[in-house]
């Protein structure tokens, strides 16, 4: 079965072409990245725009690119949560006429599920394992029984990850992507200049969570408290103190998490993933089976989501034409869906 899945649920409009939920044979992503530098974060309403117009140039490419048409597509998976509801309403705009043009079954897919399933893509990886999302707009430790199956067993409670990345960056000018140009500085940084402090969550509850402010807070507005001696405040040692601390931080609460659960087996995704520190750590613990996607799979994408649309269309799940975009997901902190 060839599953067409379309990606618009922030800054990157995807689509892709899977076969069986493992083959890529088609995939295109057209970021907006430039759209927004000048802003140093997405603009919503900027966004939704672009997917306006790239949407059919960028699915015209991506059947053209494989040799396909659309005659060879057996069903249509979208991203319909979480995410910018005005891109959101675009991809799923399209794949609804899409799929009323060609009788095909449409189904909704959530691309937090995505994230996790697209390592799937390159390897089979047996269930259950940790998973480890951390993105711009979602930092979350979980259990995943199944490709639908994901149980929370910590999150954020304030700031995402990589939404700390950017903040941060975009304090100091330093660029944008913040995650890029973070991991870009550190490479030539010093991690020991600033001892940064990791947030003590004391509530049992809190077991696996992190907290992003107070580290942000301490990087921005408190430098010189947590400077050490005989280190230059450059931006190189700033970034490399600052991501150590940052990707520190949900490392030892995934840690925990695999000490708590004895599930040894982690799957990373999210945009935070291709960060070459948090690849250096996690890939160098021996008491850990850890799997990354490629770069390309760790950003918002299409395969991802035609790989997990596929399973929902084999076990029975389809949309109709009132299928609605969320931009969050309810009971988020007590399970999921």
């Amino acid at each position: 079965m060839n599953v067409l899945g379309i990606e618009t649920s922030c800054d990157e409009c995807s689509v892709a072409v899977v076969a069986d939920g493992r083959a890529i044979l088609a995939h295109q992503v057209a970021t907006q990245i430039a759209e927004h530098a000048r802003f140093q974060g997405v603009v919503p309403e900027i966004a939704s725009r672009k997917h306006a117009e790239w949407i059919v140039p960028v699915f015209r490419e991506t059947l053209a690119s494989a040799g396909l048409e659309l005659s060879h597509i057996d069903a249509i998976a979208v991203t319909n949560r979480p995410g910018l509801i005005g891109s959101l309403m675009v991809g799923v705009g399209f794949a609804k006429a899409l799929a009323f043009g060609r009788k095909l079954p449409l189904v909704g897919v959530d691309h937090i599920l995505a994230h996790l399933y697209a390592p799937q893509l390159e390897q089979e990886i047996a269930y259950p394992f940790l998973g480890l999302l951390v993105s711009g707009g979602h930092t979350i430790i979980c259990r995943c029984d199944s490709p639908f199956d994901m149980h929370i067993l910590g999150t954020t409670i304030d700031d995402a990850c990589g939404e700390a990345f950017d903040k941060v960056a975009k304090f100091y000018d330093w660029g944008y992507p913040g995650g890029v140009v973070i991991d870009r500085l550190s490479a030539s940084g010093d991690a020991n200049a600033f001892s940064f402090p990791d947030p003590s969550l004391h509530k049992g509850e809190h077991r696996y969570d992190v907290s992003y402010s107070g580290l942000k807070t301490a990087v921005i507005n408190q430098l010189d408290q947590f400077w050490n001696d005989g280190f230059e405040k450059t931006p190189q040692n700033v970034a490399a103190s600052f991501q150590r601390a940052a990707i520190d931080m949900i490392v030892r609460r995934l840690l925990l998490a695999a000490e708590d659960s004895g599930i040894e087996r982690v799957v990373v995704g999210g945009g935070v993933a291709a960060n070459s520190y948090l690849r250096h750590v996690l890939l160098n613990r021996e008491d850990l089976k850890v799997v990354f996607p490629s770069a390309l799979l760790c950003t918002d994408n299409a395969a991802m989501i035609a790989g997990l649309g596929y399973h929902l269309i084999q076990r029975g799940d389809r949309d109709g034409w009132d299928l609605e975009v969320a931009g969050r997901v309810s009971g988020f902190r007590r399970g999921y869906p």
